[in-house]
């Protein structure tokens, strides 16, 4: 009699661990499962930013071409071109902290090429530089085309009382200066005028995926040691 009841009671308890374990391995299952899928994904998106930023790079090191009359953000986005003209002191210093040098000036300036006005960005200048004329009846500037919005909603306006701005912003520049609203990033400037070209390179195109993916993955094999432990501890309960 004794041994049939107990036979029942661990019957009973196998049971109500089974009704307990059964809907939060399935639980478990699905959200293991979300989480290796959204770590496959951003590997995939990796993959993928990797192949834009070789393309990318590919563009802005390729032979320069002649600048297109009609020049398009989506179509010609880091087109390496050279273009040739005058320099008239039209410019726009962009405060900046270049890597090595400290604080300093990016001059954005007015290129007048043929019966075109163009933004060149000439590049780097330090501090006690920015007021020195940069003017050239004819200067050769090799680049990539670019159409910067630097500014966010933390960047102050430009300074009228200075000429000094804090972003680049193609439209804006473009409007200030009287020029067509993108900017010729040079790459080298014949002859020098003075400046630090500073060129277009892939550096600042952010490219997470890798470190999104790591974090999924390790929330994924975080998740399966807690479910396995949690599991374990519901089939050795009894009752």
């Amino acid at each position: 009699m004794h041994a049939g009841v107990s036979l029942a009671r661990v019957a009973r308890d196998k049971r109500q661990v089974m009704r307990r374990s059964v809907p939060f391995a399935v639980f478990a299952a699905l959200v293991l499962a979300v989480l290796l899928g959204l770590g496959t994904w951003q590997v995939q998106r990796l993959h993928w930013k990797e192949g834009v930023l070789a393309h990318i790079a590919a563009r802005i090191a390729a032979p320069p071409a002649p600048l297109p009359e009609l020049p398009d953000e989506a179509r010609d986005e880091y087109l390496a071109v050279t273009v040739r003209g005058a320099l008239g002191g039209q410019e726009i210093p962009v405060l900046i902290a270049h890597p090595d040098y400290g604080p300093g000036f990016r001059i954005v300036a007015r290129l007048v090429s043929g019966d075109r006005a163009l933004l060149v960005d000439l590049g780097y200048v330090r501090e006690d530089a920015r007021d020195i004329p940069r003017m050239a009846e004819s200067v050769t500037i090799t680049g990539n085309l670019l159409w910067p919005d630097d500014a966010d909603s933390w960047t102050p306006p430009p300074d009228a009382a200075t000429g000094m701005w804090f972003a680049r912003e193609a439209q804006a520049m473009g409007q200030a200066l009287d020029a067509e609203p993108f900017v010729i990033v040079a790459r080298t400037v014949a002859p020098s005028v003075g400046t630090l070209p500073m060129p277009v390179d892939t550096e600042g195109i952010p490219n997470d995926h890798l470190g999104y993916a790591i974090t999924w993955f390790g929330l994924a094999i975080a998740w399966a040691i807690m479910a396995f432990v949690a599991l374990r501890r519901m089939r050795r309960r009894r009752g």
